[in-house]
């Protein structure tokens, strides 16, 4: 056994299973050597956690290789795309469509990455073919599968044909603005933690009342902004967050 066959068994696939993979492949003009790295891509961990012959056999290996890959390649796409815009402006549009908010609708819509899942019966009885987490996560896995199997050249073909419609929807300010779940995202991965707001006052009589929210991103806090309602003002200061951050512009 190599090395490499310790982290990504081969396993041997069904008549069936390879005519899915291949068909998978076919939407997308993609070629594989090794149809085993391509089946680990849509292993979830609940199968293999339910599963002891597939104890090591998920994707969340390819998910790490694949999200490094994502990045580089969409922001190499970004530095060259937009060569007299800020530092700012590219990390908030690469913050933004490399999200699992971005991801998610990609894997159901252009990959159809939920007829390949492998989940475990408890996950599959909750709903874990449509749920957002688990779709992004596959997209990756199978970015840095392709990136095994093909080299970069041909993982970052795939991310940019994938993730460039969502850059210009972007730019086009047509993308979405969900600035709660950017700057959860944001902090998710980077402390493993979630913000914590805070509604700090309320103004004004019933009918016209005025919220002011904080966010806390640890012992930073944020705030507070204002708004006609309580989620009003939490996208507000989440804004506010972004842009500090250099992840939104004001």
């Amino acid at each position: 056994m190599s090395f490499r066959d310790f982290f990504y068994p081969k396993k041997d696939l069904t008549r069936e299973r390879r005519r899915a993979l291949e068909s998978f492949c076919r939407n997308l003009g993609l070629h594989f050597k090794d149809y085993s790295i391509l089946d680990l891509a849509f292993h979830h961990r609940s199968y293999s956690n339910e599963n002891a012959s597939h104890r090591i056999y998920n994707n969340e290996r390819l998910e790490f290789l694949g999200d490094s890959v994502l990045g580089l390649a969409t922001a190499s796409f970004l530095y060259n795309d937009m060569d007299t815009n800020r530092e700012g402006d590219l990390a908030r549009i690469k913050s933004n469509v490399v999200s699992e908010q971005s991801l998610a609708p990609i894997a159901l819509e252009v990959m159809h990455i939920d007829k390949y899942l492998i989940l475990g019966k408890g996950e599959e009885l909750s709903g874990g073919r449509t749920k957002k987490a688990i779709l992004a996560d596959a997209v990756e896995a199978v970015i840095g599968a392709l990136y095994i199997d093909q080299g970069y050249e041909a993982a970052e073909k795939l991310v940019l044909e994938l993730i460039v419609p969502e850059i210009r929807k972007v730019q086009s300010d047509a993308g979405h603005k969900d600035y709660k779940t950017l700057l959860q995202e944001y902090f998710q991965k980077k402390s493993g933690k979630c913000p914590v707001y805070k509604l700090e006052n309320t103004t004004g009589p019933d009918h016209d009342r005025v919220f002011y929210t904080s966010v806390s991103l640890g012992n930073v806090v944020y705030g507070p902004a204002a708004g006609k309602n309580k989620k009003e003002s939490e996208q507000n200061v989440a804004k506010e967050a972004l842009v500090a951050l250099g992840l939104a512009s004001s």
